[in-house]
């Protein structure tokens, strides 16, 4: 007889099973791969790896690169296999019982509530307006108080809405609660705009980033963690040793240092994006909302339709059903243009009735 740990049946699950898609859009994936440049310099440095060994230097390397980009030092960083890794071992490390409560937007990023969940804690979400997906920032902060949270966390720009939090209103949340507070900046690249400076203010805050969006490293899992010293040490604990490879290390070594190559591929999703929100505007009963992230959200009241004729046409798009928040919604990442052309005519064409 196997016996599982107790409550394991009951995860829920997150789905990654994929089709051959013709126009993969439904993932918030770059859409370019790297810069020719950047390429031609990850596969020199691989060239150069000892497989043999343990990927010790490598880690560090990582780390110290972008320490000094942040004037920091290598104890403030801790890198991840992505963002959503720092992510679930934060909500591990603050969780551990149901007294553990865990606040966060919703919705936002689907992963924060099964992280909660495995991590034996209490998810407390708090609802986003569902006119514009604002955020009532009192509210968070009542809420993170009244329930004394062990950890609060915010999307930022946030996952699948597209809208973003100013610095500001970080920064209020920051200073009205004491309990540890995350900010996932998973599309920073996209919004510009950071709240970085505010660790050294605040050292209960973390910041979470990734090498999968902007830098299109999505099967390379990489991502990083800036908090303090203090904060880095104790989650580094709940990793395994050498729990990063060092292809991957390397990689984002390469990427990172050459970041500037990626800024043509960032400014075309953007320009991408807000084309396509325009000429979204122009389609009847369709209601799209602002994003700073490489994706749009849109509302449609025959989203489950419309995701199906996407299907037949070998379209994939990120479709909701009734998910808390996302009731007829739509999340369509940038395509190249000449995909995000395609995908638009027949979103055109259903909409006035002609598919």
């Amino acid at each position: 007889m196997l016996n599982y740990r107790n409550g394991l049946a009951d995860m829920p699950s997150y789905d990654v099973v994929e089709r051959p898609w013709e126009i993969k859009i439904n993932a918030n994936e770059c859409n370019m791969s790297l810069p020719p440049l950047v390429e031609e310099r990850v596969m020199n440095r691989l060239g150069t790896v000892a497989f043999n060994r343990y990927p010790n230097e490598q880690y560090d390397d990582l780390r110290d690169q972008i320490a000094r980009n942040f004037s920091m030092q290598r104890e403030n960083v801790l890198i991840g296999s992505g963002s959503s890794e720092i992510i679930e071992k934060l909500f591990y490390c603050f969780g551990g019982s149901p007294e553990a409560k865990i606040v966060y937007p919703q919705p936002s990023f689907s992963m924060y509530k099964i992280y909660a969940k495995a991590a034996e804690a209490t998810g407390v979400p708090v609802d986003l307006n569902p006119e514009d997906y604002s955020l009532d920032i009192d509210k968070f902060i009542q809420t993170v108080n009244e329930e004394k949270a062990t950890l609060a966390v915010i999307c930022n720009p946030n996952n699948p809405t597209g809208n973003a939090f100013t610095v500001e209103e970080i920064e209020k949340i920051a200073s009205n609660i004491d309990c540890a507070f995350l900010v996932d900046e998973a599309y920073m690249e996209f919004y510009g705009q950071t709240a970085v400076r505010l660790l050294a203010k605040y050292p209960n805050m973390i910041i979470a980033r990734t090498f999968s969006k902007a830098y299109g490293l999505a099967s390379c899992r990489v991502g990083y963690m800036l908090a303090d010293e203090k904060i880095v040490e104790m989650i580094d604990k709940s990793y395994m040793p050498y729990h990063m490879n060092v292809l991957s290390l390397v990689t984002a070594d390469i990427c990172y240092q050459m970041r500037q190559e990626f800024v043509p591929h960032i400014q075309i999703m953007i320009s991408e994006r807000k084309r396509m929100q325009e000429e979204l505007k122009k389609l009847p009963g369709v209601k799209v909302f602002p994003s700073e992230t490489n994706f749009i959200l849109v509302h449609y009241d025959k989203a489950q339709e419309l995701n199906a004729l996407f299907e037949s046409k070998g379209i994939g798009v990120r479709h909701f059903g009734d998910a808390p928040g996302l009731k007829d919604c739509l999340r369509i990442s940038m395509g190249r243009r000449e995909e995000n052309d395609i995908w638009y005519s027949y979103f055109k064409a259903f909409t006035e009735g002609r598919a």
